[in-house]
């Protein structure tokens, strides 16, 4: 229960007017709720009374301060006496959405309030962050010895060094309060509140501020893991009349601890000033990340990412409701090897982590072990540190994925910062990690950067690609003895990561990637597609409706492609096939000697001019007084007028229309032989049953709005009992 809840409980507080407004019992005071600071004020109210243990007698609502020029209302008054003559703590309650600098002015406002009332203490609380400091003791204008880490309970006398003890008592055993677990909606808030206060409106950009924010959970997590018995105070919070250079030094002493036993997380120091490093602390101090449920801090820290991500990467973002259908329907298990060549923020490893927690639970169900046991840990930990595997080429949005899986309670040890198109040997060399292997995982799930290409100049890594080389249809090799192979000047990423995956996939793994749907239609593309088709078995393609990645930025249409891939012998086998029947359709008189006899007769209509009108030819033309160069216009066309003919423009023209007709000819064959081949490799190379779905909802608008109809929830149930008979090697299927 809530201290809401709580102090409606106990008589404190209620609520009429469908709880617009709440009633104050003990100063019979009544309030508009809606109001953000209201808000504030009433759980401040309340935790004054339940956890501080004040009487209500005692406490002030919107008090007046007479001595202030113009009069001001102090939110929140605590008296030290039943007849309220002697002020003792002034609270200053703003809403949880205030900027760093309307907050520093409500510090002003509460100390102008409580030096005016004689008042010793003043707080200044967004409920998200709250300051304390002794005003009486230190000049007016100190705002950093008289720091003090939280305000007195009442009839305790001193002031405690720290505000957060481990088991909510003091050194001394007297009551404390220990860092308190949140719900998802509050954790969201205090993550984009921090992040703001960091940006602070372009002081620095907001993927720098993300990135320090980063290094700043990362110290809060390690602090809550450090064992430390009950009674003493946690390092991650900020100390009675601290120098904000001392809370620095302590929190980089955390930073750096951390970083000796996971170097790999983060590799650069904190690069915040110790005032801005004391306004994060503020936020997150009171946290506790570490028993917070799972998934409610999982889906606050993917709630923050997915708003910033669209904002400042929304190519890294792939949609919860995609993501969600791909791991469902793969049979991962706890020891299956999971990797994601371009994991952005790690979704796609989460999900599988997340697919084998539950495993682990349902196991616990069924007897295996005890739920929380150690062998329940071991069931899906060990997954998560030694099974997942991500690449992401942004060093950045890598150590945010790092964190992402370090909220959800680990998965990040084998995520790494590196090109993902690099050979598997160059990555596990430059990375120290020697699971980037080739044929070595069993699933792989990701959704490459779509539209950008790697040129040859620039990455010489494109040469070690088949699909970076320049090949020559194989109609075009029948008909030409000669040809060369070269290296493509460019090549698409998502062309070259769905070879990449194959290197990394053991054979019988499994690749579901999405794509833009030019792979699957483009005429341009076919050479892609029969490189798929010889070295995976298609298993399911996927549509996804044009509006499925508008919110995060791209409008380009896609589809998941889930393929499972072949061994060598396989390939060879299909390869072989394919060679066979282009032999067997090649010679037939309808295709090759056609397309002979055309391009034969092609070249000589254009060597002996068959058709050309001579007397077309327009002397008079600048560009042909050129060809003729003085000399008088041919009387007789030989083979030496013939060649002064062909350099005219009527004879260009008509050379240029007369290759058009024949290629046209030519190319109409082409077309129906490839139309042919394609069909009887269908027929005999490839006749295995693909499930083919189209998904025009699938959870979401064009804007990211819930629709409510979710049309991949339906196709999970059916492609994942497909897949599960792919493996099983039948060949029909739903009969």
């Amino acid at each position: 229960m809530n201290i809401i809840g709580k102090g409606i409980e106990l008589g404190h507080v209620s609520f009429e007017d469908d709880d617009k407004y709440i009633i104050y019992q003990a100063q019979g005071k009544r309030y508009r709720f809606s109001d953000p600071e209201e808000q504030v004020r009433a759980e401040t109210y309340l935790s004054l009374i339940i956890e501080y243990g004040y009487k209500p007698q005692r406490i002030s609502l919107e008090f007046i301060v007479p001595k202030r020029t113009p009069s001001d209302l102090a939110d929140i008054v605590v008296f030290e006496d039943d007849e309220k003559k002697k002020p003792y703590i002034v609270i200053e309650c703003k809403k949880q959405k205030i900027s760093e600098a309307e907050f520093n002015q409500a510090i002003e406002q509460g100390f102008g309030n409580a030096v005016a009332l004689g008042a010793r203490f003043v707080q200044i609380t967004s409920g998200i962050k709250t300051k304390s400091y002794d005003v009486k003791n230190y000049p007016t204008l100190e705002r950093v010895q008289n720091i003090i880490a939280d305000i007195p309970r009442f009839g305790q006398t001193g002031i405690t060094l720290a505000k957060f003890y481990k088991g909510g008592r003091d050194e001394v055993g007297n009551p404390a309060r220990d860092i308190k677990i949140v719900e998802q909606s509050d954790l969201t808030k205090v993550f984009e509140q921090a992040h703001q206060a960091l940006w602070a409106g372009g002081k620095r950009n907001p993927s720098e501020a993300f990135d320090e924010l980063d290094k700043l959970i990362f110290c809060k997590i390690w602090d809550e893991r450090k064992p430390r018995k009950s009674g003493q105070p946690y390092d991650f919070q900020e100390y009675t009349g601290e120098h904000p250079d001392e809370l620095l030094k302590r929190i980089q002493g955390i930073y750096e601890e951390g970083k000796k036993k996971d170097p790999e997380v983060f590799k650069e120091p904190i690069r915040l000033s110790a005032n801005e490093l004391k306004t994060i602390v503020g936020y997150l101090a009171e946290l506790n990340l570490h028993d917070t449920d799972l998934d409610s801090k999982g889906r606050a820290f993917e709630t923050f990412l997915g708003s910033f991500f669209r904002g400042d990467f929304g190519q890294y973002f792939t949609p919860r409701e995609v993501v969600d259908f791909i791991v469902k329907v793969l049979p991962i298990e706890n020891d299956s090897l999971v990797l994601d060549t371009s994991c952005g923020s790690g979704g796609f490893l989460l999900y599988a982590l997340d697919k084998v927690r539950k495993q682990a639970d349902k196991k616990a169900e069924e007897g295996y072990f005890k739920k929380g046991s150690v062998q329940h840990h071991k069931y899906w930990h060990d997954f998560a540190e030694n099974n997942l595997y991500g690449i992401e080429i942004s060093e950045g949005i890598a150590r945010t994925a790092k964190m992402n899986m370090i909220i959800h309670d680990d998965g990040h040890t084998n995520v790494v910062a590196i090109d993902g198109l690099y050979d598997p040997e160059v990555i596990a060399e430059r990375t120290g990690n020697k699971g980037f292997q080739r044929n070595n995982f069993d699933f792989i799930i990701t959704n490459p950067p779509f539209g950008s290409s790697i040129k040859q100049t620039e990455q010489a890594y494109l040469k070690n690609y088949k699909l970076g080389i320049t090949d020559v249809n194989w109609i075009d090799k029948r008909q030409k003895s000669n040809y060369t192979l070269g290296t493509r000047t460019s090549q698409s990423t998502e062309v070259l990561f769905i070879e990449q995956c194959h290197r990394f996939l053991k054979p019988g793994g499994f690749l579901a990637v999405v794509i833009p749907d030019g792979i699957l239609t483009n005429s341009s593309s076919q050479y892609v597609r029969d490189w798929i088709e010889e070295h995976y078995r298609i298993v399911a393609v996927v549509s996804l409706p044009q509006t499925a990645f508008t919110a995060n930025g791209a409008g380009v249409k896609s589809s998941v492609l889930f393929l499972r891939k072949l061994s060598d012998k396989e390939s060879k086998k299909i390869i072989d096939a394919k060679e066979k029947l282009q032999d067997r359709l090649f010679v037939q008189p309808q295709f090759a000697d056609e397309i002979k006899r055309l391009d034969e007769e092609k070249k000589q209509v254009l060597k002996e001019h068959k058709g050309f009108d001579y007397n077309a030819i327009n002397w008079e033309l600048a560009e042909n007084v050129a060809v003729l160069d003085g000399a008088a216009p041919p009387t007789q066309w030989g083979a030496k007028g013939k060649k002064v003919a062909e350099k005219t423009e009527e004879f260009k023209a008509w050379k240029a229309d007369i290759t058009q007709l024949y290629n046209e000819q030519i190319n109409e064959i082409k077309e129906n032989l490839q139309d042919e081949y394609l069909k009887l490799i269908a027929d005999e190379v490839t006749n295995y049953p693909i499930l083919m779905v189209i998904a025009e909802n699938i959870g979401y608008d064009a804007v990211g709005r819930k629709s409510g109809i979710n049309e991949l929830e339906t196709a999970a149930d059916q492609l994942k009992v497909f897949i599960e008979q792919v493996i099983q090697g039948q060949d029909r299927f739903f009969v």
